[in-house]
């Protein structure tokens, strides 16, 4: 299994990427969890120009995504998607892991 990037939000992190003026070939999506948020875990996205050789790395649409290992045993499966709606616009996490979400969706239990 792996972190997956949906097109919608690749298509989001390369606009950040090329707003910020970043180096597309250096620039990796860091995705991971720290505790806190209404449900005990938050997610993490950052972009980032450190690889870790404890790192997962993949590749997802164009865009290089690396994960700590402590990370990655919450984050496997994830899906990444971008919503661009009405009511928001922001990352959404599809976390197969997750036993309980917040309303927001930006914290999980697992």
């Amino acid at each position: 299994m792996a972190i997956n990037l949906s097109e919608s939000a690749a298509r989001e992190i390369k606009t950040i990427v090329e707003q910020q003026e970043l180096d597309t070939d250096k620039v990796r999506l860091r995705v991971g969890v720290k505790g806190g948020g209404c449900s005990g875990f938050s997610y993490l996205l950052d972009l980032t120009e450190q690889e870790r050789d404890t790192d997962e790395i993949f590749e997802e649409n164009g865009v290089k995504i690396v994960c700590d290992p402590k990370s990655y045993l919450y984050l496997n499966g994830t899906s990444i998607d971008f919503k661009d709606e009405i009511m928001g616009r922001g990352f959404v996490f599809n976390n197969p892991n997750a036993t309980n979400t917040c309303g927001c969706g930006s914290s999980f239990n697992a």
